[in-house]
């Protein structure tokens, strides 16, 4: 389902950071440090969150990923929620932004809300921000038990029940979705972007 193409350049770099070929300077070790929590801060900016998406997938919609970012860091503090959790959740669902399973690019649909079968390919939102607002609700009704800062947006949020039952990425695996390795996958996706940010792509 998610099917991703790299570019070499950015392989190589990948590849090579860890053993120091990439580094101007020693890195940040605690950098590396993948969130266990959905709850909390994020240490990437826009523009690395951006540049992940552009030197990784050769298909990946960047210009939309430069006006997402900023969004999901400004819509993730508003509730508490670690902006890099968000977008490495987001970049999963979307394929890099390429929307090649169920739910479609004008849908504004970044974590497949309802989306479950082809009869029902998930919820459309207005807009690019009430889709991310929608999805940060609904990684919030997982992740904590506290009230929305904001209105309520997210038309599923209610189906969440406990709320906080999942407070950890590897609690997503079984509740949010199916696939055994969907947990695995965000913190992989996390470790390539805090690679990435390292390397000063």
């Amino acid at each position: 389902m998610y099917h991703f193409m790299t570019k070499s350049v950015a392989a190589a770099l990948f590849f090579l950071a860890p053993f120091g070929v990439a580094w101007a300077q020693a890195p940040d070790i605690s950098f590396f440090d993948i969130p266990q929590h959905i709850m909390g801060n994020g240490k990437l900016t826009a523009r690395q969150m951006v540049t992940f998406i552009a030197v990784t997938a050769i298909e990946g919609d960047t210009g939309r990923a430069a006006r997402l970012a900023p969004l999901y860091i400004t819509e993730a503090h508003a509730e508490g929620v670690n902006h890099d959790v968000a977008f490495a959740q987001m970049i999963l669902e979307t394929g890099f932004l390429q929307f090649k399973g169920l739910v479609g690019p004008q849908m504004n649909n970044f974590c497949g809300l309802g989306a479950v079968s082809s009869t029902q390919t998930g919820h459309i939102f207005p807009d690019e921000v009430t889709g991310i607002r929608a999805h940060i609700q609904h990684l919030k009704a997982y992740a904590s038990r506290e009230p929305l800062a904001g209105d309520l947006i997210d038309p599923r949020y209610h189906f969440v029940s406990p709320k906080g039952k999942a407070p950890t990425i590897d609690e997503l695996t079984g509740t949010w979705a199916r696939d055994p390795q969907y947990a695995s996958k965000i913190k992989s996706l996390l470790r390539r972007m805090y690679y990435s940010a390292n390397a000063g792509l």
